[in-house]
């Protein structure tokens, strides 16, 4: 059945995002105690578009487990939380947008034990988040190659890396980039090593709950925006640029910016600065990467990778804004 989930959230006047704050990098409190990370970055981008406000957002936090049935009740407006991509969630969880990480399954272990490959982990213990798909590949890539391993599952991530570094498992798997954002919080980082092994392709990407087409086009729209504000051919179009594109003669910048023809704003019922505003609050993707992960980042640093900008050789790439 269709539902009106762009009209109610012009109605509340925010957006229900789920999230989580106990991931560095990605969803977490600062000192302040602000919600801060590059996939809440990703919900306020949302709402600056429909608001003009960063912080007309309303954060749930889910458990891994929690995802699924968050988007299928429509209890969020949009989940932007670590979600991997696949067809069963597809199919039974909500509409996957563009993916804005890609990420792959690696494995932590700790120096001093020699493992280096999982052949080296047969009959090991190894922690793991219950409810992912890193529970549901750690056993396919074992049982791939005839190797016994026993599972210890938590439902709370901090609770997997709190037993794995009090050596309650040889190993601990997820994200790779989950996997360097926790170490970083360990009381001796250099202690542990991310084996150079990856058991899964990961694309992380915010979803929307079905039944409205325009709402799953919205935030489509923005994750586009950022994704091509990087391209050269844009600008690029940085927080810092904005204003200079509007006095420059860029067209697809100025189409962008809302001052060169229309983008779809129209058909959507936005205003035309909408991804202007959206830009200026939280920058462009690679922006966005590196407050976070980059040389720079508050975080921790994971060189980009696959995430560099497609014109950079990168996977990362999106349909023209036009």
């Amino acid at each position: 059945g269709g539902q009106d989930i762009l009209g109610a959230v012009q109605e509340r006047g925010k957006v229900v995002c789920g999230s989580r704050t106990d991931l560095l990098g990605f969803g977490y409190l600062d000192e302040a105690g602000n919600q801060v990370g590059f996939d809440i970055d990703l919900c306020r981008a949302v709402a600056v578009a429909l608001f003009n406000d960063p912080e007309a957002v309303e954060f749930v936090f889910l458990t891994a487990a929690e995802r699924g049935p968050a988007l299928q009740t429509g209890e969020i407006d949009m989940l932007s939380r670590n979600v991997t991509w696949t067809s069963s969630r597809d199919a039974q969880w909500g509409n996957f947008t563009t993916v804005m990480f890609y990420d792959g399954q690696g494995m932590m272990v700790r120096k001093d034990s020699g493992f280096t490959t999982l052949e080296d982990l047969d009959g090991a213990t190894v922690c793991v988040t219950t409810g992912t798909t890193t529970e549901k590949n750690l056993a396919d890539n074992f049982r791939q190659r005839g190797l016994e391993f026993e599972a210890v599952t938590f439902e709370d991530t901090s609770a997997v890396y709190s037993a794995y570094e009090d050596g309650r498992c040889d190993a601990a798997t997820s994200d790779k980039s989950q996997l360097a954002a926790v170490r970083e919080g360990f009381a001796n980082p250099d202690d542990h090593s991310i084996m150079d092994v990856t058991m899964s392709k990961e694309p992380l990407t915010p979803a929307v709950p079905t039944g409205d087409d325009k709402w799953f086009d919205v935030v489509k729209i923005v994750m586009y925006t950022l994704i091509n504000a990087e391209n050269p051919a844009y600008g690029p179009i940085t927080q810092a640029t904005v204003d200079d594109i509007l006095a420059s003669d860029n067209i697809k910048g100025k189409t962008v910016l809302g001052v060169e023809g229309d983008w779809g704003y129209s058909s959507l019922g936005l205003e035309p600065d909408a991804l202007a505003n959206a830009l200026r609050a939280v920058g462009n993707y690679g922006e966005l990467y590196n407050r976070y992960m980059g040389p720079f980042g508050i975080a921790f640093t994971l060189p980009r990778g696959a995430n560099e900008h497609w014109t950079n050789g990168g996977l990362i790439y999106a349909p023209p804004i036009k």
